[in-house]
């Protein structure tokens, strides 16, 4: 960590008011030392990143960070503000703000100063003597880990026991092998509890070891012998087998999954998310406690991964929506193979191919239509896992691998009665509730270990076949029935309204969750397939190609309203855009989001209304116009993606030439330059 950071990386009189102008301040000092070459692209790539989510931390910690290509070598910069600097964090603005550099690529690097720095950062003492510190070179000779300041205030502690011949606890734990509980080492006169815990966060950096770092001060201060496996972004190392086969309580302190979870079945449990692990630690640990001299043990108390990730006051709404994306996320690639070659038998042998006899008993090497029946066969047989795969890990998403049987053999039933898509969603949310409510049932302990893999498969599977057998098949069926005869029928107005709703759809939040949910709309059409359904999947692409495309076509013609970060940006958005790829927009949306946002929305209103007028139909759900061939009326599927980017790249230009004339970092140097020479003259 040394060469990462060095008294001229430090400004201990940080006076910025905004993130954004903290950012720049910091930034500019790696400039000066050549650790940045784009002042501008770098400030880019951090919006980017603060955009995902914010950066702020409980007790005035603040650490914006990024991986970016205009970084030359790791590099941390450290500001410590008066007036606090607002980041994000439930708690207020941050008065120690950290600005994280790492090279496009590095990951490895940027993990390593996130992780060291978290850790550090859960030590009052740490940032106690951060806001003591007077020079820069002592803060950052601390920051680097070299040494400890005279002046730093550090807290009242108890007197050191008398040796004992065990070693002394260490104060912290750096990432590494964990090590071995209390019960491993030379046996104490009273066996401590014992406790093992797993963290992590989706990035898997800065929460991960911070949450592992107070539950351990907890344990110690608790009494208890409690080790921590953080499975952070660069992988895990397991915990000790003897350790996990010893403890007394689980912690499962994460916002994804747990990994290997199946290693810690059977025990009590206390399952939240990350920043509880964070916030409450010592709760944590009682409670865990408490449950394990109740004998409560996984299958009755352990809520499943996904039911708990993320913040314990999230709503059954955003749970839900997890789930169903986590069926349509997993259902996609079958959708992508299938479609694709169905459309290549199409393509290559005509749309009778579908009357072709099994190439398992008839087939030519050298005829063409062999080969397009080969293709159609095998897409159609990747399509018939659609609904499955989709109930299946609904299932999945709701309550991990016990999910998966009940929700296959749901979406299984769904096909057989023609329930569908929508049959598929229904039985998903069943087996998952289903195995959740089983789960919850108190078992004698001599089942519990074929509770897994027998008794909840069992009676879930029996569950959800009654259900959609008996009970609420056959209306979902006939729900079905009805949307897919209303999509074949669409026609004239109708069709083009729907495409301007999904149009302004894909084109709101660019990727985000209202862009989803129109493009699983789209995708679950494509598990049966019709007129209707091929034209929603046609529109639905179109539009999501608009922004980027719009947006790269802006930076071509007016290059002067946008700065030389979005000029480059722009050349990127062709491929993006044409590759399918909304997220492309981004950057623009990012830094400018009250002009680029309605642009693209009216661009992607306008493609979406035309692919429906058009009447144009497509079988892929993916692949942009490297898929043009397989579209049915190609040419003016072209059109209307022509004339929405049109729109919204003329439409951009238009409200920033009349809103913003000479945006902060437009035009090159030497126009800029002469703007500020002519504003001197003038004043």
């Amino acid at each position: 960590m040394s060469t990462m950071i060095t008294a001229d990386l430090v400004d201990l009189d940080l006076s910025a008011g905004t993130k954004e102008a903290a950012a720049r301040s910091l930034a500019e000092r790696m400039v000066a030392l050549c650790r940045v070459t784009d002042l501008d692209g770098f400030l880019a790539d951090v919006a980017a990143r603060e955009a995902q989510m914010p950066t702020g931390l409980d007790g005035g910690i603040g650490i914006p960070h990024c991986r970016s290509a205009h970084v030359t070598a790791p590099t941390l910069a450290f500001g410590r503000s008066a007036a606090g600097v607002d980041f994000g964090a439930p708690d207020g603005p941050a008065d120690l703000i950290f600005l994280i550099a790492a090279p496009a690529g590095a990951d490895d690097a940027h993990l390593t100063i996130l992780s060291s720095l978290a850790r550090q950062l859960m030590d009052e003492r740490f940032t106690g003597a951060l806001r003591a510190v007077d020079s820069p070179a002592e803060a950052a000779a601390m920051i680097a880990g070299e040494e400890v300041p005279a002046k730093a205030p550090a807290p009242e502690t108890e007197p050191e026991p008398e040796p004992e011949p065990e070693p002394e606890p260490e104060p912290g734990r750096e990432p590494g092998p964990e090590p071995e509980l209390e019960q491993v080492r030379e046996p104490s006169k009273a066996t401590p509890f014992r406790i093992v815990a797993v963290t992590s966060c989706p990035t898997g950096i800065a929460h991960t070891y911070m949450a592992a770092e107070a539950l351990e001060k907890a344990g110690r201060e608790a009494g208890v012998a409690l080790v921590v496996e953080t499975q952070g972004s660069a992988g895990f190392t397991r915990l000790d087998p003897a350790a996990v086969a010893a403890a007394d309580g689980v912690i499962f302190a994460h916002d994804v999954p747990v990994r290997e979870k199946e290693r810690f079945a059977g025990k009590p449990t206390v399952d939240v998310g990350v920043k509880a692990g964070i916030n409450r630690p010592a709760e944590l640990i009682a409670e865990v406690r408490g449950r394990a001299e109740r004998g409560e043990t996984t299958a009755a108390a352990a809520p499943t991964p996904v039911d708990k990730a993320g913040e314990p006051e999230e709503g059954y709404g955003t749970k839900l929506r997890k789930w169903l994306m986590s069926g349509v996320s997993y259902m996609v690639p079958f959708v992508a193979a299938g479609g694709l070659l169905i459309a290549l038998g199409f393509a290559l042998g005509g749309y009778d191919i579908d009357k072709a006899p099994s190439v398992a008993e008839h087939f030519a090497w050298g005829q063409i239509d062999s080969w397009a029946a080969l293709m159609f066969q095998i897409g159609g047989l990747a399509f018939a896992f659609l609904v499955p795969v989709l109930a299946g890990y609904i299932a999945y998403g709701m309550a991990d691998r016990p999910g998966l049987v009940p929700g296959f053999v749901g979406g299984s039933i769904a096909l057989t009665i023609d329930a569908g898509f929508l049959g598929g969603l229904a039985a998903g949310l069943l087996a998952g509730g289903t195995v959740l409510a089983i789960q919850k049932a108190r078992v004698p302990a001599a089942l519990r270990g074929i509770m897994p893999v027998v008794v909840i498969p069992l009676l879930s599977s029996i569950a959800v076949g009654f259900l959609m057998f008996l009970v609420i098949g056959k209306p979902i069926a006939s729900l079905q029935s009805a949307l897919t005869d209303w999509l074949s029928g669409l026609s004239g107005a109708n069709a083009v309204i729907l495409g301007v709703i999904l149009g302004l759809m894909m084109c709101f939040d660019l990727g985000g969750p209202l862009n989803k949910v129109a493009y699983a709309f789209a995708v679950g059409g494509l598990a049966t397939p019709n007129e209707g359904s091929l034209k929603v999947m046609a529109a639905v692409m179109a539009a999501g190609m608009v922004p980027p495309l719009a947006m790269a076509l802006a930076t071509a013609v007016r290059g002067r309203l946008f700065t030389r970060t979005e000029r480059e940006n722009g050349k990127a958005a062709w491929v993006l855009g044409a590759s399918f790829i909304t997220e492309g927009a981004i950057p623009f949306a990012a830094a400018d989001p009250l002009r680029v946002i309605p642009a693209a929305m009216a661009g992607g209103a306008v493609t979406g209304a035309l692919s429906m007028a058009f009447e144009c139909t497509l079988r892929a759900p993916h692949g942009g116009v490297f898929v043009i061939p397989l579209i049915g009326n190609p040419f003016l599927y072209l059109l209307a993606i022509v004339a929405g980017v049109l729109v919204s790249a003329g439409l951009v230009i238009l409200l920033k030439s009349t809103t913003r004339k000479n945006p902060a970092g437009a035009g090159t140097p030497e126009e800029r330059t002469e703007a500020g020479a002519a504003v001197t003259v003038a004043a």
